[in-house]
């Protein structure tokens, strides 16, 4: 099944070359995890500090167990800092 990746500042860098505007569409299996695919693409899960699934934040404690779904929009930002 196909789902958005969007990942911003430095995790840009772990997107397919095929990714535009920070984006790509991915495959993945039925009953992936967030937590499968921050793995899969070597991210380290320490770096995936913002995880937005369709809009709505997803904790840490729940990133094992949500399970994601065909048109699916995972976002993933790192802790920043500014002032």
């Amino acid at each position: 099944m196909k789902i958005t990746l969007k990942c911003f500042a430095f995790l840009a860098k772990h997107l397919p070359s095929h990714a535009q505007r920070n984006a790509a569409e991915i495959e993945i299996e039925e009953g992936t995890s967030i937590n499968d695919v921050i793995d899969a693409w070597h991210i380290d899960r320490e770096d995936a500090y913002l995880v937005i699934l369709n809009g709505v934040y997803v904790c840490g404690e729940d990133r094992d167990t949500t399970l994601l779904k065909e048109g699916d929009t995972l976002a993933l930002w790192p802790e920043v800092a500014g002032g």
